[in-house]
């Protein structure tokens, strides 16, 4: 897939897309003592990213009323880093719109477990690595750039700010 990476509205378009597609990147907050990030199912609504959890995970515990937080996802042609504020956000409207059988897997007491709640990334930034090689083009970008002595081209770096 060949984009131009200074078209700020098809790069911004295809993070969301590949987001909403994909599904599953690695969350986590930032500055906290426990500094690990968990893989979680992003659920897109515009620059907001959704993900269910339970009050009495750890995450939920650290986030509290808000914190810096960072959301990490591979694409099949794009890799990405989102940040912005982590809160927990009790929206039975939006445990509704996305509840599936997937999700319900992990919470067996179902929508009315009085501990399931969401978390709401608002995500004010993003840094992307855009890749336009398929396993042909990647083999030969190699080739000519171990010949040349040059790093090879295989797509492009963005950075987009939400706020």
């Amino acid at each position: 897939m060949t984009i131009d990476m200074n078209d700020r509205v098809a790069v911004e378009r295809m993070l969301w897309d590949e987001i909403e597609r994909h599904q599953i990147g690695m969350l986590g907050v930032v500055g906290a003592a426990e500094h690990h990030t968990q893989p979680m199912t992003a659920f897109v609504d515009g620059r907001t990213l959704w993900f269910f959890t339970r009050t009495d995970t750890e995450l939920a515990q650290r986030i509290g009323e808000g914190h810096q937080a960072i959301f990490v996802f591979q694409g099949k042609d794009l890799y990405a880093c989102l940040t912005g504020e982590l809160i927990l956000s009790h929206d039975e409207a939006r445990i509704a719109k996305y509840w599936n059988a997937v999700v319900a897997a992990w919470y067996p007491q179902g929508k009315d477990d009085p501990r399931l709640t969401m978390m709401r990334l608002d995500c004010q930034d993003a840094e992307l690595w855009i890749s336009d090689a398929g396993p042909m083009k990647f083999a030969w970008e190699i080739a000519v750039a171990n010949a040349r002595k040059h790093e090879p081209h295989l797509g492009g770096k963005a950075n987009l700010r939400f706020h």
